[in-house]
C-alpha cells in the first residue's frame, strides 16, 4: 500500500507531457519555492503516440480521446512519484507549526525563539513595533476628527456663488478682479453707503435714505 503524500495543500502543479515540477508556498506571507524539473521518461511515449493516433484517426471527434492520453501520460504513478520526491525536498525550505500545523518559511514567518511561527507566536519586538504604529495611527485619527476644519464655510451659502462674467471662473468675494482674466468684479467693487444725515445703510441705487428721507 503506497503512503500518503504530505505537504500538499499548498502548492500549485506545474506539471505537463515534458515532465514533472511544483511550487510550494509559505501559509502565513504566500512565499515559496519551486521544485526542480523532473523529465517524464515513464510511459510518456506510449501515451503520447496513442495521442496523437486519436488525434490524426480521420475523425475531429478523436480531439478528446486525444487529451485523455496526454492527460494520462502527466499523471499516475509517474507524477506521485515526482510530487513526493519535490515534497521531501521542499520540506527542507519550511518549517511546520506544531500548533496551528501551518507550513510557514523560516527567515519571515517562523519564530526560532518559540519555535512556533509567527502567527501563533509573534515575535515580540515585532509586534511591539506594529502596535505603536497602529496606536499612533488611530491617535492621529481621533485627534485629526476633533479639529473644526469647516468654521470659515458657508454652510447657508449666504454669500452666494460669484463666478466672472467674463469666464465664469470661481470668484472669491473679496476678489476684485478675476484672477483668470482680469474682468472686475461688480460684487466686491459695490462699497456699502451710509446716509450723512442719519449713518443709516444705503443702497447704491437709492435716492433718499429709508430711515430719515435725506436726499443721498
Amino acid at each position: 500500500m503506497s503512503s500518503m503524500i504530505q505537504f500538499v495543500a499548498n502548492h500549485d502543479d506545474l506539471s505537463t507531457d515534458k515532465g514533472f515540477q511544483f511550487k510550494f508556498y509559505c501559509d502565513k506571507c504566500r512565499n515559496g519555492h519551486m521544485s526542480r524539473f523532473q523529465p517524464n521518461a515513464i510511459g510518456i511515449a506510449g501515451e503520447l503516440m496513442r495521442a496523437a493516433g486519436s488525434l490524426f484517426g480521420g475523425s475531429f471527434s478523436s480531439a478528446g480521446s486525444a487529451a485523455y492520453h496526454v492527460q494520462r501520460a502527466i499523471g499516475g504513478k509517474a507524477h506521485d512519484s515526482a510530487l513526493e520526491k519535490a515534497v521531501q525536498e521542499g520540506k527542507a525550505y519550511f518549517k511546520q507549526c506544531t500548533r496551528c500545523g501551518n507550513w510557514v518559511c523560516p527567515d519571515v514567518c517562523w519564530n526560532h525563539s518559540a519555535s512556533l511561527c509567527e502567527g501563533c507566536a509573534p515575535d515580540e519586538h515585532e509586534e511591539l513595533a506594529a502596535q505603536q504604529r497602529q496606536a499612533a495611527s488611530e491617535q492621529i485619527r481621533t485627534k485629526t476628527r476633533e479639529q473644526d476644519y469647516t468654521k470659515g464655510l458657508d454652510f447657508l451659502n449666504t454669500g452666494g456663488l460669484v463666478q466672472c462674467p467674463n469666464c465664469q471662473t470661481k470668484l472669491a468675494p473679496g476678489q476684485k478682479f478675476c484672477p483668470s482674466c482680469g474682468a472686475p468684479n461688480a460684487t466686491a467693487q459695490a462699497k456699502d453707503k451710509f446716509c450723512g444725515d442719519c449713518g443709516a445703510t444705503v443702497k447704491p441705487e437709492q435716492r433718499f435714505c429709508a430711515e430719515c428721507g435725506g436726499k443721498q
